[in-house]
């Protein structure tokens, strides 16, 4: 059933011609005069046919029929059709930059900031399949932690490794954008991205925030800015012990929202503003569905001729008919 449901042809209406088959029935009938025969029942029609050379006769009628029809069916053009679907991808170039400095250890996060912002980063990096993705970090100073990659158990992996005290305490927002920035200006996808997350205010770095943005927005980069802190004052470190553990007491959450929310417009981007674990969630899946990527779906169809089954058969037909008249039935009485 799957190969005739398969099976089409490029000239259908040809097959009209197959209406032949039964006006040639209907001639050969009144022409052997069976028109006026009583036949009663189908030993008497037996009666008027016994000879082997009726029956040969009748046989052979029967094989130019078909070969016609097959004929008819091969100048229709019978063709089978094979389909298939190319899945084109457009994936999207994406950096995170992340802010490690000492204040991202704060407990308004569970279990702080740092280790939720990984969690979720994470999480996000798992439903971008398509697309390569890079990371930046930055506190004091800014470096790559993993270059652009469609390697995201790799990318996963360093950012498991990434922690607080790595580099220069601080907050260098403006050299975290711009080594972003440095890793995916060249890139040639339709669309770049950065995600850089931060709980606190521009306050080292040789590079302005703004002046990085303008950067992003010449090399046609689009940023998103999150801003992560409680509202009010958090439980955070203010000193460490000399055997390297916190002291932690409830200071203010200070994050400059207006400077990150101008550098996110100016790129086309969008500021968003976390205050909790389930809030971040919610504004990376936002982000998530804001920046799509292009998936395409091509059908294509191959059609391959059918018709030598059909010529060769009727050939065989022909090529017997054209024996026997010329051999049994010629030394037939």
């Amino acid at each position: 059933m799957n190969f005739f449901s398969n099976i089409s042809f490029a000239h259908p209406m040809l097959l009209w011609l197959l209406v032949v088959i039964p006006i040639l029935i209907a001639s050969y009938v009144l022409r052997n005069n069976w028109g006026e025969i009583q036949i009663s029942s189908l030993a008497n029609f037996l009666l008027t046919a016994r000879s082997f050379k009726e029956y040969l006769k009748h046989f052979m009628f029967a094989m130019k029929l078909i070969a016609i029809g097959l004929l008819i069916v091969v100048v229709a053009r019978p063709q089978s059709k094979t389909s298939w679907k190319n899945i084109i991808t457009e994936g999207i170039d994406i950096v995170l930059a992340m802010d490690i400095s000492g204040s991202m250890l704060a407990k308004d996060f569970k279990p702080n900031r740092i280790e939720a912002a990984k969690e979720v980063a994470t999480e996000f990096i798992d439903a971008r399949t398509n697309d390569r993705i890079g990371l930046v970090v930055f506190s004091g100073e800014s470096f790559t932690q993993c270059p652009l990659t469609t390697d995201h158990a790799i990318i996963k992996n360093l950012m498991g490794d990434i922690k607080t005290g790595m580099i220069a305490d601080g907050t260098a927002i403006g050299m975290g954008l711009a080594t972003a920035v440095s890793r995916i200006k060249d890139s040639k996808a339709k669309s770049k991205v950065i995600i850089l997350l931060t709980d606190g205010i521009n306050n080292m770095g040789a590079v302005a925030p703004q002046t990085a943005a303008e950067i992003a927005k010449a090399f046609g980069v689009r940023l998103y800015t999150i801003g992560v802190g409680s509202m009010g004052k958090a439980l955070a470190p203010v000193a460490m012990y000399p055997n390297g553990q916190y002291v932690y007491d409830y200071v203010p959450v200070e994050i400059d929202e207006k400077m990150l929310g101008n550098i996110a417009d100016m790129t086309g981007g969008k500021y968003f503003r976390a205050t909790g674990n389930d809030k971040l969630t919610s504004i990376y899946k936002e982000i998530d569905r804001m920046e799509k990527t292009i998936v395409e779906e091509r059908k294509h169809t191959r059609r391959t001729e059918e018709f030598f089954p059909y010529a060769l058969a009727a050939g065989i037909l022909l090529l017997l008919d054209f024996a026997l008249n010329n051999t049994i039935l010629r030394s037939l009485p």
